[in-house]
């Protein structure tokens, strides 16, 4: 599938921060703004993945997407990819918190340290970023964070207690952040994306008949992929939806 050709030209030229964005979701999610005319950092873990992606995107676009090398799991590293994606790209107007990892675990292997790295993989993170840029925000008189959670939470299952739980958390941290932010003219949505079948999720979870019962589920018989959650992404960051805060927009295929 192709990204959406839809233009928002309030994109243009607005510094977009992605998280977790050198591959999969992330990784569409860069392209996609970059193609708006913004101006895109991303923060990932992974620089050979990063480092090709921005070679690629500048190849293909004439644009390269600032990479920032970081540890989403420490705070102080946050804090200054922030502020190192402030100085790259100019003030950040959106913020995207994509990143996050969907280990599977057993209930009865579960640790004190397995459940802490979770959700400091899939939700502390969410917060301090969003801590980090809201003063970027503030001084150019608003801006828009999109959270990623998940339908994982609603589906009651097994074996991902501590990431179900994060991306649970991450409703009531937007709803919380929003009402904070809201008066700095800061609005704060999450995007919950059913299966989306990206490389990482075939090598690791999915089979095709994995694929095929979930799609049995979904009132749209196909596969959802990373480029599916492009437009309601753009839409959330631009000024179509100046009014829409606090909110969680599911995109899942028809499964809720």
């Amino acid at each position: 599938m192709s990204l959406p050709s839809s233009q928002f030209p309030d994109l243009y030229d607005c510094g977009v921060l992605v998280t977790g964005g050198g591959s999969g979701i992330g990784a569409a999610l860069v392209e996609a703004f970059l193609r708006q005319g913004a101006r895109v950092a991303f923060i990932d873990i992974a620089e050979e993945e990063s480092r090709a992606l921005c070679d690629k995107l500048a190849a293909e676009t004439g644009k390269r997407p600032e990479y920032i090398a970081a540890d989403l799991r420490d705070v102080e590293a946050i804090r200054r990819a922030v502020a190192a994606a402030a100085a790259a790209v100019g003030p950040i107007r959106v913020l995207v918190n994509n990143a996050a990892r969907d280990d599977r675990q057993a209930l009865d292997d579960v640790t004190g340290a397995s459940w802490d790295e979770s959700l400091s993989v899939n939700l502390n993170h969410l917060f301090f970023a969003s801590q980090a840029v809201a003063p970027h925000m503030r001084r150019q008189g608003g801006g828009s964070i999109i959270n990623f959670s998940s339908i994982a939470f609603m589906l009651n299952m097994p074996e991902i207690p501590a990431y179900a739980t994060a991306k649970a958390g991450i409703i009531g941290l937007t709803k919380s952040l929003a009402g904070r932010l809201g008066p700095d003219k800061i609005r704060v949505n999450a995007v919950l994306p059913g299966m989306i079948v990206t490389e990482r999720q075939k090598r690791l979870w999915l089979d095709d008949a994995a694929i095929a019962r979930m799609q049995e589920r979904q009132c749209l018989k196909r596969m959802l992929t990373a480029e599916d959650l492009v437009g309601p992404c753009l839409f959330l960051a631009s000024d179509c939806s100046a009014a829409m805060t606090a909110q969680a927009m599911i995109i899942d295929g028809g499964v809720f």
